[in-house]
């Protein structure tokens, strides 16, 4: 009955933008922008229940390139409205870069030491181990994280960079969708989905991500719009109220999904989809920008970058450069969990443009001694990468050292 309750609540959340939208109603720019963002959330909330129902219906390939996709959508929509939108005026073209950067440094500051909390509350070890297969999320990320150091030298992001992004997600996708399936890890209204009779299951599982689809497309625009309004009417930076606002409303529910499952003893499948995301976000995220603002634009431009937006994709970069460094030894322990959080909160406490860039090179200086420290944990990474490629089952193996359940043998 709760499991049922919440998609009853959920449902309810996603349709105050509908209506606004459809009946063209205001009530007011911060009441409708707060309107407009629960039904983003609430819309996140189904697609993520939807999708992980799936895994039942679907080949497990085919649901692994799916469920990719559809995780990034809501932070998506909004993010693309942001480019399309700069394309006619100028000034959206920041509040692009600030939803994505914003997106992309939340999920690893503040989404990954939680699931390692939640771990060391659970189970008192200090160091979470991660599986085999998880190597091929840390090589992607690792290829899309060098690329992305390149950003910031650049004035815009080009569909070449699209490009390049894209091959790499579909490499990486192509890669773990050849993995030995295992059976879904179904938690909450996904398992009560998951587990209704057949024909009731894919009704609901259309029906949700047609309602959720359908807020979604009706909410962006308008919750877009009215972040930057809000913000200029409470005197808030609105750069700021896009980069951390947004990303916090859309990728909520990820992140719950990802700490009932450490919650419940699966950290190490906690991370592993974590660390899919962020793989997701650092390529899809990135190179759908150029595309709508081409689109858009009606030319082949790229979407310009200023002095801010270059910056911001420095620290976010070099985040994701020493994060990669911490989960190179495909591990994550408790003073690594500590130096992600404290580095990302003290963007926060010291919102000081010399401050950030020295937080910015601190990742770099860290990255690299982690890295050189653990260089024969690359070839160990790229080795199993490679073993991936030409035969998938080797995935599946327990990684030397340690036991399936991720702890030290």
């Amino acid at each position: 009955m709760s499991n049922r309750f919440a998609i009853v609540i959920a449902l309810l959340g996603a349709m105050p933008g509908v209506y606004l939208r459809l009946t063209h109603t205001e009530i007011g720019t911060i009441p409708d922008t707060v309107l407009f963002g629960l039904s983003i959330v609430s819309s996140a909330f189904l697609l993520s229940w939807a999708a992980e129902a799936s895994e039942v219906e679907i080949a497990q390939g085919l649901a692994v390139a799916f469920i990719a996709l559809i995780a990034v959508l809501p932070e998506y929509a909004v993010d693309m409205t942001f480019a399309w939108k700069a394309a006619q005026d100028p000034e959206f073209a920041p509040y692009a870069v600030a939803n994505m950067t914003g997106g992309n440094r939340l999920l690893i500051g503040g989404a990954w030491p939680a699931i390692f909390l939640v771990f060391w509350w659970r189970s008192r070890q200090k160091v979470l181990h991660l599986e085999r297969a998880h190597a091929v999320e840390i090589a992607a990320l690792a290829a899309a994280t060098l690329f992305s150091l390149t950003l910031p030298l650049k004035d815009s992001i080009t569909l070449i960079d699209t490009a390049i992004l894209a091959a790499l997600f579909i490499l990486y996708v192509w890669v773990i969708a050849r993995a030995p399936s295992e059976e879904p890890e179904l938690v909450g209204p996904a398992l009560f989905i998951g587990t209704l009779p057949r024909m009731q299951r894919r009704g609901a599982i259309i029906a949700l991500f047609l309602a959720s689809a359908g807020s979604i497309f009706a909410s962006a625009e308008p919750f877009a719009e009215g972040l930057v309004h809000t913000g200029t009417k409470l005197g808030i930076d609105e750069f700021v109220l896009v980069q951390w606002l947004a990303p916090f409303a859309s990728e909520a529910p990820e992140f719950l999904v990802a700490g009932i499952l450490a919650y419940r003893g699966r950290a190490t499948v906690a991370m592993g989809a974590l660390l899919s995301s962020k793989v997701n976000q650092w390529t899809l995220l990135i190179g759908g920008l150029p595309i709508a603002y081409a689109v858009s634009g009606g030319h082949v431009e790229g979407l310009p970058l200023d002095l801010r937006q270059k910056e911001e994709l420095f620290l976010t970069a070099a985040q994701s450069y020493f994060a990669l460094a911490v989960v190179m030894s495909l591990s994550l322990s408790g003073r690594e969990a500590i130096a992600l959080a404290v580095l990302f909160f003290l963007q926060f406490a010291i919102p000081v443009e010399s401050i950030r860039m020295a937080i910015g090179v601190t990742y770099m200086v860290l990255g690299t001694i982690l890295l050189f420290r653990e260089r024969s944990d690359i070839l160990r990474v790229l080795r199993i990468s490679r073993a991936g490629i030409r035969d998938p089952k080797t995935l599946g193996e327990p990684l030397e050292g340690h036991s399936e359940a991720g702890a030290p043998t």
